[in-house]
């Protein structure tokens, strides 16, 4: 399994060819406070790298939803449009957001990606 996370504070992590799965990381969601509501992608749709997939909303404020690489959503998590919170109590496990089929096309887009110790870098410089 391959995580790879956005400047944006989505992660996403490669377990297969048929998927992968996209959430927001610990720092966004400690950001943003209690997750009070989000707003999915609809299945079947097709999304660009960088273009806004949905929305979170928190007791602080709402944030957009960045899909960090190009693909079609092929399932939404259920689980957490029902209880949001599952982004602040897991949001690297149950609290996931969407998962998107990745042409091998577009594989190289995550190159732009960071893997965890950049990652971990660039939220202690911001």
């Amino acid at each position: 399994m391959t995580v790879h996370y956005s400047k944006d504070h989505e992660w996403i992590e490669i377990a297969d060819h048929e998927a992968a799965t996209v959430g927001i990381t610990v720092h966004a969601q400690d950001a943003l406070g209690d997750v009070v509501f989000v707003d999915l992608p609809e299945v079947g749709r097709k999304l660009k790298q960088g273009e806004v997939a949905g929305v979170v909303e928190s007791v602080k404020a709402a944030a957009d939803l960045y899909s960090p690489v190009s693909g079609e959503v092929v399932e939404v998590n259920e689980a957490l449009r029902a209880d949001p919170s599952l982004a602040n109590t897991d949001p690297l496990g149950s609290g996931w957001f969407f998962k998107l089929h990745i042409k091998d096309t577009d594989m190289a887009e995550f190159d732009q990606l960071m893997d965890e110790p950049e990652y971990t870098k660039f939220t202690a410089a911001n």
